[in-house]
C-alpha cells in the first residue's frame, strides 16, 4: 500500500524562519490606519449589497473612500525625502 504525503511542510506548522520580521512588522504598523479604512469602506459598501443604497447609507460609504483616500494621502506623504509628495 502506498501513502499519500504532502511534500510541504503544514500551513499551520511554523519555524521560526517564518515570523514577521520586526520590519515588516513596523510596515504594518505604519499602514495600519490605511488598513482599518479600507476595512470601513467594504463593512459600508457590504452593508449595501443587499438593499436599496438610502442616504444614510450613501454618506456612510462616501465618508469611507474619503477617510481612504485620506489616510493613503497622509501616508504617502509620510515617506520621507526620497517618497513621492502626493497632493
Amino acid at each position: 500500500m502506498t501513502h499519500i504525503v504532502t511534500v510541504q511542510d503544514a500551513v499551520t506548522a511554523f519555524a521560526p524562519w517564518m515570523e514577521p520580521t520586526a520590519a515588516e512588522l513596523d510596515a504594518i504598523e505604519l499602514e495600519m490606519p490605511a488598513i482599518l479604512a479600507d476595512v470601513d469602506l467594504i463593512d459600508a459598501q457590504i452593508a449595501t449589497l443587499d438593499r436599496t443604497p438610502s442616504e444614510l447609507d450613501a454618506r456612510r460609504v462616501r465618508r469611507a473612500r474619503r477617510r481612504v483616500l485620506a489616510t493613503r494621502r497622509d501616508l504617502a506623504n509620510q515617506g520621507g525625502a526620497d517618497a513621492p509628495v502626493v497632493a
